[in-house]
């Protein structure tokens, strides 16, 4: 594979998660209005990736996460960098296993399964425990996460599709 080839699949990717992720805020802001899901809280996750920044990975609630300044700029450049990380390999890995740009549909279904992440790693790195179920918000963190994933996965397959 020559190296035009990959430059041009790094850049569809970047393209897939920007887009991706821009389709998770726009419709979860949508659809927190009516009450249907949670809110994504850009502060929370701003605080989060200062905590790993000072190599903080972990914490037992998330009151013990201190604001800091900037915290809502530091959530989306992680959220919208988070989106691309998933996507770039995502591209890369379809054009090297099965060949060309991904299908849509399972590029929907990859968005759904990188709830993977947020369940088992940014809920517990924020002290809501596996799943969020120590959220006081309970099944509904959970399934806000599911949601926003297929909205991701959705913008990931319009890029997709696209291309």
């Amino acid at each position: 594979m020559d190296i035009g080839r990959v430059m041009g699949l790094i850049v569809t990717g970047i393209v897939t998660g920007v887009l991706g992720t821009l389709v998770m805020d726009l419709l979860n802001h949508l659809f927190a209005r009516t009450g249907m899901l949670l809110r994504i809280d850009m502060g929370m996750i701003g605080r989060m990736s200062a905590g790993w920044a000072h190599g903080r990975f972990r914490y037992r609630h998330p009151g013990e996460m201190q604001q800091v300044a900037n915290e809502r700029l530091y959530g989306y450049i992680t959220h919208y960098t988070i989106g691309v990380g998933l996507a770039v390999p995502y591209v890369l890995g379809w054009d090297l296993l099965v060949g060309g740009i991904a299908s849509p549909i399972w590029t929907l279904a990859y968005g759904v399964a990188t709830t993977i992440a947020s369940v088992f790693f940014v809920y517990p790195s924020m002290g809501l425990g596996v799943f969020g179920w120590r959220s006081p918000e309970g099944i509904r963190a959970p399934l806000s996460s599911l949601a926003n994933h297929f909205f991701f996965g959705l913008g990931m397959a319009i890029a997709v599709a696209l291309v």
